[in-house]
């Protein structure tokens, strides 16, 4: 026997899918009112659980555990939330170091002049 439902319908059902994607679109149709760009978007209920993972993401929790929390058997299902946005490309780009601009003192083998002989002799 499954446990009581945690959310239920006017009938005091288990809610369905049908009924989220339902109770989504009338509170998207309100929310147009105030910002009407979301008219554009295609908004479904997957949509929260998509920006629920790129969250995680975003926050530095690994793809394994991304993968244990929205329930997926394969990592490659999991995979597709990796796409990196340009807001993470930037934050990589600031922990990385910056390029060297001066290589140090002259490499030991350039100054034995029968090294570099011996090369040009190849």
């Amino acid at each position: 026997r499954s446990p009581a439902p945690v959310f239920r319908n006017q009938r005091g059902q288990r809610l369905t899918r049908f009924g989220i994607r339902y109770i989504l679109a009338k509170y998207c149709r309100r929310a147009v009112v105030n910002c009407p760009s979301l008219k554009a978007k295609r908004l479904h209920p997957h949509s929260a659980r998509h920006s629920c993972a790129i969250y995680l993401l975003k926050s530095g929790v690994g793809l394994p555990d991304i993968s244990k929390w929205l329930g997926h058997a394969s990592s490659d299902t999991t995979n597709r939330y990796a796409t990196v946005d340009l807001d993470m490309k930037r934050q990589a780009l600031a922990k990385a170091a910056a390029p060297r601009t001066s290589w140090g003192p002259p490499a030991q083998w350039r100054q034995d002049t029968s090294v570099i002989e011996w090369l040009e002799s190849l």
